[in-house]
């Protein structure tokens, strides 16, 4: 095992992902998801905004292309073995960390009461290597997400409304950011490599080339396999909250 792969192994009972769009989890964590899934866990995905701007085809309309995209995300979570998956539907490209987006996923958070939360690691401006800039949403998303798992699910003296709807206290054990250039966890996927394609191929609407993005997460998965001798694997940043 590589040498950055010093915590104990992951076996949640329940796990939440959350992320800005459909198809962010499938890129970044939909093995790992399936693997969690396959090894009993409850895998639920929540999807903050409505997808509406992620497309290129001039005829199709926001409304269409939302129906679209959480089919395409309904498709992708049975594909991993979800449990289920719920959808915000703040606006495309417009998000940002606010109190109320936080009292969103807290509320889901106090729901699920995931053991472990998967989002993006909203400290990923921009990758120089790999000429990539991070999605605005992706980086509000995750702060958000981060802010919602501590202090905000924790204690019962925030969002005193969720409390009084029932909505009890969660404290999270363990939280897994999605950052393509730095990582202190990894995750063997050998086996559930198949799902995440699988996945991928459910959303249909933002992969023109199927072969060439299946060769492309093939390519990265063998890579982030071959730091932490696995034939494939998914890269973390690994936070055991305290």
């Amino acid at each position: 095992m590589h040498k950055d792969n010093l915590f104990a192994p992951l076996r949640p009972k329940t796990v939440l992902g959350i992320a800005a769009h459909p198809d962010d989890l499938d890129f970044g964590a939909s093995g790992t998801m399936a693997w969690f899934a396959k090894q009993g866990a409850k895998v639920h995905y929540l999807i903050i905004t409505d997808g509406s701007k992620g497309t290129d085809d001039l005829k199709v309309s926001p409304k269409e292309l939302i129906k679209i995209r959480q089919t395409e995300q309904r498709a992708a979570v049975k594909a991993v073995g979800g449990k289920s998956v719920s959808f915000l539907n703040y606006p495309d490209s417009m998000l940002e960390v606010t109190m109320d987006l936080k009292r969103d996923i807290v509320r889901i958070i106090r729901s699920v009461k995931p053991d472990v939360v998967i989002t993006m690691d909203p400290s990923m401006l921009y990758s120089a290597n790999r000429g990539f800039i991070n999605h605005p949403d992706h980086r509000a998303a995750g702060q958000a997400a981060l802010d919602a798992v501590f202090p905000l699910a924790r204690d019962h003296l925030s969002f005193p409304e969720l409390l009084k709807d029932g909505y009890l206290p969660h404290k999270t054990k363990t939280v897994l950011l999605i950052n393509f250039d730095q990582s202190n966890f990894y995750v063997d996927i050998s086996e559930t490599l198949t799902n995440k394609l699988s996945a991928l191929k459910a959303h249909a609407s933002q992969i023109p080339d199927m072969d060439e993005i299946f060769g492309f997460v093939k390519d990265i998965s063998r890579r982030a396999g071959r730091k932490a001798n696995f034939q494939f694997a998914e890269s973390f940043v690994r936070i055991d909250v305290r």
